[in-house]
């Protein structure tokens, strides 16, 4: 059989398999299930063309990974043939772990285990079934490998995940803010001390990058109509399981009824073999054929939300620096129990608050370095005579009111 395929991308153009083990990930029932899991979530509910997937960005992200390998290589860094294939590997499959809507249900499927756990826990799974030849890509992966380069080209604040996500992600929804100089990033890329750093030629391009990351925030990953979208899913799958769990008729397929039956503990996800497979056979489709069946549930609160959903009748959404006024809140949640007849806490599912937090950099969490002309290595928001960018380096928390429009 023929491995040596090329996939036409929409952002990048022509993108090779580089090697036929890398074909063979690709091909794997694990992998092909991120070709139905959304990049962003319900963000297509704003952006209409926000409706690529996991599947996308992966190989995006090994396209630019190859690119990185091949500039650091001419810059008379070695890397073998070995430990190319295996940082390919490991930021192929550096979301395979995602649930559902990527980050929007994180929390909600299981409990006190992030994404990257469950990345983690897939290829050790995928490492048995290859006969150990993504042991090199795991150590990668998990920061273990005694080249700490290459696991920064992964995980860190300029690997090629951000690069390519922001890359794509700007694509799909048209927002142009999000376009960044990828390409040059890539090119002025360099390791010193077995550290990843930028030329000091590329700062403005990193600059611009950060700048970029931030502005997506804002104007895509936190819309505030995006956060509707995401916290009514969250409500709606929070609604479904204490249906459940107290024993009422729910609809679900097989892969959603493994979570929502018993809650399962993040201990047991990860020594109980059986939650996996399930979760490896969980995506977008299971979540959506459940809301519409659940549209017409006798629970009135439920088919109501699901309702919302199908219709995309979504929350209003208050954001706020200061925590929401706690009178406003009670006000809101006893006109929800007039209106609609409901109690208390039925009304929670209809006014709520939350909080939500964003910092486009963080010195010191795998900085971002840059080479000097004169050999030194200086961090970013040293190095650049934009003071904008400490002012990015700054956790911005922000206080969100959600409630039904009909309610004012």
């Amino acid at each position: 059989m023929n491995k040596k395929k090329i996939i036409n991308d929409p952002v990048y153009g022509f993108i090779s398999i580089p090697t036929e083990l890398v074909f063979d990930l690709i091909e794997h029932p694990y992998f092909q299930r991120l070709r139905y899991i959304k990049q962003l979530g319900m963000t297509h509910l704003v952006y209409p063309g926000a409706l690529h997937t996991r599947f996308h960005h992966a190989l995006g992200a090994m396209y630019l990974m190859g690119m990185a390998i091949e500039t650091l290589r001419n810059k008379g860094h070695e890397v073998s043939h070995e430990e190319e294939e295996a940082v390919i590997i490991a930021i192929l499959l550096h979301d395979i772990g995602h649930g559902p809507f990527s980050h929007a249900l994180e929390e909600t499927i299981v409990e006190g285990i992030s994404h990257e756990d469950i990345s983690a826990m897939l290829m050790s799974k995928l490492n048995m079934e290859f006969g150990g030849r993504l042991t090199m890509a795991i150590e990668i992966f998990k920061g273990h490998y005694p080249r700490e380069f290459l696991h920064q080209l992964v995980s860190s604040q300029l690997d090629m995940d951000r690069m390519d996500y922001l890359n794509r992600d700007s694509f799909f929804t048209g927002v142009s803010e999000g376009v960044i100089s990828s390409d040059r990033i890539i090119k002025m890329l360099n390791v010193k001390d077995d550290q990843i750093a930028v030329e000091e030629k590329g700062i403005y391009s990193v600059e611009k990058f950060l700048i970029a990351r931030r502005l997506m925030y804002w104007q895509v990953y936190l819309h505030k109509t995006v956060i509707a979208a995401e916290q009514l899913l969250a409500r709606i799958m929070k609604r479904s399981r204490e249906l459940t769990l107290k024993g009422e008729n729910v609809f679900t397929t097989p892969a959603l009824s493994h979570f929502l039956r018993k809650p399962i503990s993040s201990g047991a996800f990860m020594n109980e073999g059986h939650h996996l497979e399930a979760f490896a056979t969980l995506d977008d489709t299971d979540i959506m054929a459940a809301i519409k069946v659940w549209a017409t549930h006798d629970d009135w609160v439920l088919s109501k939300l699901c309702q919302d959903m199908v219709y995309r009748n979504l929350y209003k959404v208050d954001i706020t620096n200061q925590p929401p006024n706690k009178q406003v809140i009670e006000k809101l949640t006893a006109k929800a129990m007039a209106k609609y007849g409901i109690t208390a806490h039925e009304a929670s599912y209809f006014v709520f608050e939350d909080t939500i937090r964003n910092n486009a950099y963080r010195p010191g969490d795998g900085n971002i370095r840059i080479l000097m002309k004169d050999g030194t290595i200086k961090d970013i928001t040293a190095a650049s005579d934009n003071s904008n960018l400490e002012a990015l380096a700054k956790t911005v928390k922000k206080y969100i009111l959600c409630y039904k429009k009909e309610l004012v």
